[in-house]
């Protein structure tokens, strides 16, 4: 590790308000452009490849997790910063259909939305982003209701929050004070420096949600499970997606690796964000931490049975019948 981790104590998850959301999503509201099929490899001296498929959709790791935890049920707003442009209007319509409440995503006229080119494979994906508005989401701009009756805060694609990423300790710190928990899945750091002041944050970090590329980077340990146990020796709870390998839970004592079920994947997009909200709900529920772990990999594999990040994201009724189809190790006391 570049820093020791603070000691943070996992907490109990809060109950619910009535007057407030299960889930406030901090984090990049932006469409991403899928092309599927064809040839996918770019290539300049303006040669023209061909693809199968182009599709406008629901993007942004902040956005899709947002819808992902309406598609279970959850109450969930989401903050962040759309331009007055024909992709942010996009954005703003196709998460008021999901029953997201957009209440906190601020229109910015003078900044164009944010906006990410997708190169989807079955099994892995490029990624091409112009950043717009995405990094421009601050405490300034969030309705402080909206954070005080909150029962869970999370961060998404922290690497792109610039204006947020420095203010979140002291917000961390006092929605936690306040009773309520936080969680952050950090995404692909682009400047591949992996730091930014993230592993100053995970001491306010109840759920620390990176996949397994994410946490060999943050911890320079090349082995997944080592670099879990490292992230967790802080308190807190870790969990990390580890693709077609499933995901691993440590938390405290415990040591949990989960499979994933066997789904015809069409497009990974969103698999990551539909993994966190599966794990989040599942400890609301009151599973334990193997099962919460399973629910979490169900949830992700099954946001995978089509293109794009939300429209396979599953309902409570479709995700439940999969857990019978995951099996899970407890590797016992580390």
């Amino acid at each position: 590790m570049t820093r020791a981790l603070v000691s943070a104590q996992a907490r109990p998850y809060r109950e619910p308000m009535r007057d407030g959301p299960d889930l406030v999503v901090l984090g990049d509201v932006n469409p991403d452009l899928i092309l599927r099929g064809g040839d996918l490899v770019p290539a300049f001296g303006q040669r023209e490849h061909l693809v199968d498929e182009a599709m406008l959709t629901v993007g942004g790791s902040g956005a899709i997790t947002a819808c992902a935890a309406a598609r279970l049920g959850l109450r969930v707003a989401l903050c962040g910063v759309v331009g007055d442009d024909p992709f942010g209007r996009f954005m703003r319509r196709r998460l008021d259909e999901r029953g997201v409440d957009t209440s906190g995503v601020v229109v910015d006229p003078d900044r164009p939305t944010g906006v990410t080119v997708v190169l989807s494979r079955p099994d892995d994906r490029a990624i091409l982003t112009s950043v717009g508005t995405i990094g421009d989401l601050e405490l300034a701009r969030i309705d402080p209701g909206l954070l005080e009756s909150a029962r869970h805060i999370h961060v998404s694609s922290y690497f792109l929050q610039s204006r947020l990423a420095p203010q979140l300790p002291g917000l961390f710190s006092d929605v936690r004070a306040s009773g309520a928990t936080t969680s952050v899945d950090p995404n692909w750091d682009p400047s591949d420096e992996w730091d930014s002041g993230l592993l100053d944050l995970l001491p306010f970090v109840d759920v620390f949600m990176p996949n397994a590329a994410e946490a060999v980077r943050l911890t320079r340990v090349d082995d997944v499970d080592d670099a879990a146990l490292a992230l967790a020796a802080g308190g807190g709870t870790v969990v990390v997606k580890d693709g077609v390998r499933g995901g691993v839970a440590v938390e405290g004592e415990r040591f949990i690796r989960a499979t994933t079920p066997v789904v015809a994947a069409v497009d990974t997009t969103g698999a990551g964000d539909g993994f966190d909200v599966g794990f989040l709900a599942g400890r609301w529920r009151g599973l334990d931490l193997a099962g919460s772990l399973r629910l979490a990999t169900a949830c992700g594999a099954l946001t995978t049975r089509s293109a794009g990040g939300v429209d396979a994201q599953p309902t409570w009724d479709e995700v439940l019948p999969f857990l019978g189809d995951v099996s899970t190790s407890d590797g016992g006391p580390v």
